[in-house]
């Protein structure tokens, strides 16, 4: 997460939206009201419509700088309200307004609640030009804009604790699944490891079988252990596996074809494609790839409109793992994407862990695509 995201700023597509939204609001209102009471005031006139266009003009940084652009407002709205007293109070500073919503969605309270007795001080001569009437509904407009504010600021505090305990779960997912290989990888390198022992001496070729069986194992374990490192979930419990135990074959793109049927057994179709060998990747590649493709798959099965066949494509190339899951299934209207919850938080933590890439959206000609390029390091 950036800076600016941290402190609660907009993003650039949102700041764009608002700043459209607002000012067409105030034009729309503030505008209209200006130019119907400067009928009257010919020589105000001109003054007034320059200090509409400053509002609107300001409104365009308020998403980086609201308390400034709250302030600019209020005043160019006090000067509106003098130059022409037949706008009210509250239509003169709509602008300031709109201001102080973006400032209480985005700042802190303590900066939003100044912000909220500052614009309340205008309120006497609120009082004066339009009586009780006119002193309520100022104080209550001021009122519904700051709080408008912090509901907005709770739905995206709401949002960004979510998508925190998604990340979390996954993680400590992730740590489960890559301490049990390392377990598992530790487990064999012990069995190797006694019978080099034990033929060392009969059957030196057969001991350094074992010996180079060890390294490999080493090699693999120290890059599983790299990758449980960057995940920061809770303390996993020991594996129970011991030296020789059996052990049912965990996730793997080799096992894609399991994922397929039981997809096509709810009435989809699914086709599987491999490209290149996939044979000997780091288990955490793996089972990353395995479990982008299950996510996308359930997602599919359950989110894309009018979907009914799923193309899975796993493309192995050199330094790389390629994995694509694309759906035909009709976008929807507000341009959601599928799964867009916490099944895409887990498939983008799982490949940042691993250090690749994610990409997922709908596609041009209709239908949605998950597409992950996992990185295969080798371990020296």
């Amino acid at each position: 997460m950036s800076d600016g995201r941290a402190r609660g700023e907009l993003s650039p597509r949102t700041a764009r939206r608002l700043w459209w939204g607002s000012a067409g609001t105030v034009l729309a209102v503030l505008g209209t009201a200006v130019l119907v009471a400067g009928t009257d005031h010919e020589r105000r006139l001109p003054f007034a419509v320059v200090l509409v266009l400053v509002q609107v003009g300001a409104l365009r940084w308020q998403a980086r700088a609201p308390a400034l652009v709250l302030a600019v407002n209020a005043v160019t709205g006090l000067a509106v309200w003098a130059l022409l007293p037949e706008v009210t109070l509250t239509g003169a500073l709509l602008a300031a307004q709109v201001s102080l919503c973006v400032l209480s969605a985005t700042r802190p309270r303590r900066v939003s609640a100044r912000a909220l007795a500052a614009m309340c001080l205008p309120a006497l001569p609120a009082f004066g030009a339009g009586g009780p009437a006119g002193l309520a509904v100022y104080l209550l407009t001021v009122a519904l804009a700051w709080t408008a504010g912090q509901w907005r600021r709770a739905q995206r505090e709401r949002a960004r604790a979510e998508t925190r305990r998604a990340v979390v779960e996954e993680r400590a997912r992730i740590a489960r699944e890559v301490h049990d290989v390392v377990a598992h990888t530790l487990s064999v390198m012990i069995v190797q490891a006694g019978a080099a022992d034990d033929v060392f001496t009969d059957r030196p070729e057969q001991a350094r079988t074992a010996l180079r069986a060890i390294e490999t194992g080493a090699r693999s374990a120290l890059g599983e252990l790299r990758l449980l490192l960057r995940a920061f979930g809770p303390e996993v419990e020991p594996a129970a596996a011991e030296a020789g135990e059996r052990r049912e074959p965990g996730p793997s793109l080799a096992r894609l074809d399991e994922l397929a049927d039981a997809v096509r057994a709810a009435g989809m179709t699914v086709h599987v494609r491999r490209e290149g060998d996939t044979g000997g990747l780091p288990a955490a590649v793996d089972l990353a790839g395995y479990r982008i493709v299950q996510e996308a798959l359930t997602n599919a099965l359950r989110h894309a409109s009018g979907a009914d066949e799923v193309r899975v494509r796993v493309t192995a190339e050199e330094g790389c793992v390629r994995v694509s899951v694309t759906d035909n299934g009709r976008t929807g209207q507000s341009g959601s994407a599928p799964g867009a919850g916490r099944g895409l938080v887990g498939m983008r933590e799982r490949v940042r862990l691993v250090g690749g890439s994610l990409r997922a959206g709908p596609l041009a000609g209709g239908g949605y695509e998950v597409a992950a390029r996992l990185p295969v390091e080798r371990v020296s």
